[in-house]
């Protein structure tokens, strides 16, 4: 009896032995294709670029294989542009308010290639999109009045040799594009006092958001209007920093203030003329930095705009005009982490 047991218990170690393997070394999930692009609050995805007048720049979006091990063969990943996916978006977030729409951002602002290939042995790598933010022979910036996106999805088809992870936010990639330069940003507003004529309170927001036209020069919506307003392209007021001193004070810098009037409206001809804007005294600026306390290798930038400006507000209550006058700062905080080579990344957005 007992040889029987122990005969038993031989063959049980034995089969077990036999049947054990190295599983780890096998694939745990299946492998999918997708991007890496975080989403905003908005479902979209940042993307940074620096405006650049004459040149283009490159961003590399992150393209990821999922699975518990590497590729075990070249694989050619398709890319496509996805309108659909842009269009859903648009009205379930705005409905039929088209003036806010993200806007499909033309093919003569970017290029990118139609494939890119994760090779074997590895898990990752970058679909490179050009930018060229003057548009064609540069002869056409985009305006950032409006919000523009680079809908891209991760293409699949049976004859691919890897399948498009079925996530809708791992697939595709809204990238809203916002060009950058020294100047842009959301800048504290608090301190810029809005008028109402015969009114003595004053009216405030939180903050103000300066948009990129060139390397020097960024616009904001006059008074208390945002993006979100349907008549903003009437109230752009642009910002030129200059490098000339505003007086005496050598700290100050001349800031030059004007609008366009708007967008043509042949129903207000007198508008397009500049006549609903006008800069009421010297507009300035001042430019600062110093690192962080704690963390030394935190670059703080500080930027200081001193605005004195009329206009006109002539669509809200039609017939009517109502005058505003602005008075005050609006002031601004970038954070760089000069740890960070890139530009774009180094940033703290």
């Amino acid at each position: 009896m007992k040889k029987i047991y122990y005969l038993f218990w031989i063959v049980a170690v034995t089969i077990g032995c036999v049947s054990c393997n190295n599983e780890w070394e096998d694939e745990q999930f299946e492998q999918m294709v997708s991007f890496k692009a975080t989403l905003n609050d908005d479902g979209v995805s940042p993307l940074y670029v620096r405006y650049d007048a004459g040149g283009m720049k490159r961003y590399d979006l992150p393209v990821l294989l999922s699975g518990s091990t590497l590729s075990s063969q070249n694989r050619a990943v398709h890319i496509g542009i996805d309108k659909d996916t842009l269009d859903v978006l648009n009205q379930e977030r705005y409905g039929n308010r088209e003036a806010l729409y993200y806007q499909l951002l033309d093919p003569q602002y970017y290029s990118f290639p139609e494939t890119v290939e994760i090779p074997a042995g590895d898990w990752q790598t970058v679909l490179p999109i050009d930018f060229t933010l003057g548009g064609t022979n540069n002869q056409n910036p985009l305006d950032m009045s409006d919000k523009w996106i680079l809908p891209l999805t991760v293409l699949d088809d049976a004859s691919y040799d890897y399948m498009a992870n079925p996530r809708k936010h791992y697939r595709k990639a809204l990238l809203n594009i916002t060009p950058f330069n020294d100047y842009s940003g959301s800048y504290a507003a608090t301190s810029c006092l809005v008028y109402l004529s015969g009114n003595a309170e004053a009216f405030t927001k939180e903050e103000t958001r300066a948009y990129v036209v060139d390397d020097k020069t960024v616009f904001i919506y006059a008074g208390l209007r945002d993006a979100e307003y349907l008549d903003r392209k009437q109230y752009k007021v642009y910002l030129r920093f200059t490098d000339e001193n505003a007086g005496i004070d050598t700290e100050k810098k001349l800031l030059e203030v004007y609008s366009d009037g708007g967008e043509d409206n042949p129903m207000t001809p007198e508008v397009d003329e500049g006549n609903n804007f006008k800069v009421l005294g010297t507009c300035w600026y001042t430019t600062d930095f110093d690192f962080d306390v704690t963390r030394p290798y935190l670059k703080h930038e500080y930027i200081t705009v001193y605005l004195n400006y009329y206009f006109e507000d002539y669509t809200t209550s039609p017939g009517q005009r109502l005058e505003y006058t602005v008075d005050g700062t609006l002031s601004m905080q970038r954070d760089l982490n000069t740890l960070i080579p890139d530009e774009d990344q180094q940033i703290q957005w």
